[in-house]
């Protein structure tokens, strides 16, 4: 187990390390996950005119939450993965005696820590400039998000590696991940809050992946009635599913990885 743990740190430090070498780049990718900031302003303006049962103080808090948490759970592992298996860069990760999918884990766990520097102050920023907004979550509450969080993480990077797969069978791999966005984007809860949807379609939504992603975790933190055993046991459900899928993939395609002989 010690030996576990002291591999993981390394690797982890090591993209740690490759990770800030990047700062300006990731500054910038912090502020391309700004959309949930400016929808916050065009809801909390129609919440002054509209019955959407949420005040512009809950649209702004939940906003600011998804924020946070798009933060926390970008993923980008298809395009790195697809790149390796086009190029022929997986090759030299599979002769090593460890998943190659721990590297693209480690790598996006480290870069949380590089991100996570710059996107706390334009968090802070932001009660500044709305303190109406600013709220202290119960202990409870707050710990129910931590796990939704890495949950919802846990769920997007083994949804993507799952689609990343197919770049054994195609070269545009990442198509299935755009795709995947437009469901991603209208029915996750990054455009609306799930609770002004009409609730015919709401009840449909949860039966999707969709919600858990962005919709569970926020509402935990903020406060938004939401079905807790039924969020993380679908969470825990899908990401099984979507597991299964993947290792069936990933044996598949590594018989036609070295088929074409790399």
């Amino acid at each position: 187990m010690k030996r576990i743990i002291r591999k993981a740190v390394t690797l982890l430090l090591i993209y740690y390390a490759y990770m800030v070498e990047y700062r300006a780049e990731l500054i910038l990718w912090v502020l391309a996950g700004s959309l949930p900031i400016i929808l916050m302003g065009i809801w909390i303006q129609a919440s002054q005119g509209g019955q959407f049962g949420l005040s512009p103080v809950d649209f702004a808090r939940y906003f600011i939450t998804v924020f946070i948490i798009r933060q926390l759970t970008v993923v980008w592992v298809i395009w790195d993965f697809e790149r390796e298996v086009v190029e022929g860069k997986l090759s030299p990760k599979l002769l090593q005696p460890l998943d190659p999918v721990w590297h693209h884990v480690a790598g996006h766990i480290a870069e949380r820590f590089a991100r996570l520097t710059f996107a706390f102050p334009l968090v802070g920023l932001f009660f500044i400039l709305y303190p109406q907004a600013f709220w202290i979550p119960s202990l409870d509450r707050f710990l129910l998000f931590t796990l939704a969080a890495v949950l919802a993480f846990a769920l997007r990077f083994v949804i993507q590696y799952t689609f990343a797969m197919f770049a054994f069978w195609t070269e545009r791999a990442s198509a299935l991940e755009n795709f995947w966005l437009l469901f991603y984007l209208f029915l996750s809860g990054l455009i609306a809050p799930l609770e002004v949807f009409p609730e015919n379609v709401r009840k449909i939504v949860m039966f999707t992946p969709f919600p858990y992603l962005i919709n569970f975790p926020a509402s935990l933190l903020v406060g938004l009635p939401v079905d807790v055993g039924q969020g993380f046991g679908s969470m825990v459900g899908w990401m099984l599913v979507f597991l299964g899928a993947n290792r069936l993939l990933w044996r598949a395609g590594l018989k036609r990885y070295s088929g074409m002989g790399a």
